[in-house]
């Protein structure tokens, strides 16, 4: 399968499209973050977020 055909999600954190990652085959459905980072802010504010995301 070519990189462009590989299904996408939105990271329900910093809201930026990540791919599927052979990591992820049989957990695929249930991953909601791109990064252990993201994971790691599920908890903290949105805007505090998009705060850092900018820098």
């Amino acid at each position: 399968m070519k990189k462009s055909q590989l299904p996408e999600k939105i990271c329900v954190v910093c809201q930026r499209p990540f791919s599927w990652r052979k990591k992820w085959e049989r957990d695929w459905p249930i991953v909601k973050y791109c990064s252990k980072r993201c994971q790691s802010l599920r908890h903290q504010n949105k805007e505090e977020i998009a705060i850092d995301n900018l820098r």
